[in-house]
């Protein structure tokens, strides 16, 4: 019987971040549809999950549990009922970037499976909601203005506002306390998923946008990430955040 040596040739992973298992969540296409419904912010029933995609309730709550055990999810209850939403801005900005990259893959549902608009529906691609800020043609051209006039300060450090862009928020009907320091970052990049470009991220777009609704500018439609542009908000959001010249 031979004696051969042991093999050098075995891989041995080093210690990191389970990025195999993270992506195996996501590799279900059910489990992807869920996260990409919730990407407009709304909280869900298992019962409205289920009927988004044709499913019984026992294998929607299937699907959800695998969900938030791998922390894309959380539960809260209200009354009788348990609401389901994406488990933070971090989860929403991993989804959109994935369906940047993802691109015109044919590995999605069935268009008839999910009652929202595809990608190729105009509303989606000029306004929508990501997770809780703005984004598609809309959000970049916001970006892109307060970038083009130093509103927003790019450093080492990542993206952060400028003195001026501070005043300018200000101006805005933002406070001092809604820019005030705090643990979540105040500026983010975020990759557009229709635009290809990056639109502003962090408590600084959720606030801004939020601003504009209270204006009366954009519209929150039901059952879609979609936003409806109001003609004064059309008229006010090119004044505000003009596109180039």
């Amino acid at each position: 019987m031979d004696n051969a040596a042991p093999s050098t040739d075995t891989c041995v992973m080093p210690e990191s971040p389970n990025i195999a298992a993270l992506a195996a969540t996501l590799a279900d296409p059910v489990r992807a549809g869920i996260v990409t419904l919730l990407m407009d912010g709304r909280a869900r029933t298992v019962t409205e999950l289920g009927a988004a995609f044709g499913l019984a309730k026992a294998s929607t709550s299937e699907q959800v549990t695998k969900l938030i055990d791998a922390g894309f999810l959380m539960a809260s209850r209200q009354g009788r009922h348990k609401y389901l939403t994406l488990a933070g801005p971090d989860i929403a900005h991993l989804v959109e970037t994935m369906m940047t990259l993802a691109g015109d893959s044919k590995g999605h549902l069935p268009a008839r499976t999910i009652k929202t608009p595809g990608p190729r529906d105009p509303a989606l691609h000029e306004a929508r909601l990501c997770y809780n800020h703005l984004a598609g043609l809309l959000g970049v051209q916001l970006y892109q203005s307060l970038s083009a006039r130093g509103f927003l300060a790019h450093g080492a450090s990542g993206l952060g506002l400028s003195p001026t862009g501070r005043s300018f928020c200000l101006s805005f009907g933002l406070s001092e306390p809604d820019l005030a320091p705090t643990r979540t970052p105040l500026c983010r990049d975020c990759l557009d998923w229709t635009e290809r470009q990056s639109h502003l991220g962090g408590r600084l777009g959720r606030l801004v946008l939020a601003r504009m609704e209270t204006l009366d500018w954009f519209r929150r439609r039901p059952d879609t990430r979609a936003l409806s542009l109001t003609r004064t908000g059309r008229r006010a959001f090119d004044h505000s955040f003009p596109g180039p010249a």
